[in-house]
């Protein structure tokens, strides 16, 4: 790994591009900084996906009928939070170009109660290449719960991408 890809103060990993990722095999990066999921976050994704659920949308009833004493947020909307988490995590120096290659092994480990901080942390676990030049990169992900025993989601999330 080039010593200056890495930034001591905050974990993150600068590559020349996705291709380069490849020279990060089993380096560790993050965490995240964390990120409160509020009701009103989760009802705007409900909005957007049309998955009104009650457990999601209706706080009332989530603090009576859960025993995680609010609304929880969609485990798809975690998710989805893993994208800004990943941009504050890896900084690309811009060269070649990259696209979301796919997830895999995606485990939703525990609820994310409304309210909660959440934060992800990588690791760079695999490269393969591919006969057109691109080389996929495979990161383990884990999101985590502020005072959680347990993730919210662990994940092996692939991004594929070819040199300048």
């Amino acid at each position: 790994m080039p010593d200056e890809a890495m930034t001591e103060e905050t974990n993150t990993i600068a590559p020349m591009g996705m291709a380069d990722m490849a020279n990060y095999i089993g380096v560790p990066f993050g965490p995240s900084p964390w990120i409160t999921v509020t009701q009103k976050m989760i009802d705007e994704f409900a909005d957007a996906t049309g998955d009104h659920a009650w457990f999601h949308t209706d706080p009332e009833r989530a603090k009576r009928e859960l025993p995680y004493g609010d609304s929880i947020a969609h485990g798809l909307f975690t998710l989805s939070l893993t994208v800004k988490m990943m941009g504050e995590m890896v900084r690309s120096q811009g060269q070649g170009r990259a696209l979301n290659y796919g997830y895999d092994k995606v485990r939703f480990l525990a609820p994310v109660v409304t309210g909660s901080r959440i934060r992800m942390r990588g690791e760079v676990v695999g490269a393969e290449p591919k006969p057109d030049g691109g080389v996929v990169i495979r990161m383990r992900m884990t999101v985590e719960i502020e005072g959680g025993d347990k993730p919210a989601l662990v994940m092996d999330w692939m991004e594929i991408g070819w040199p300048a």
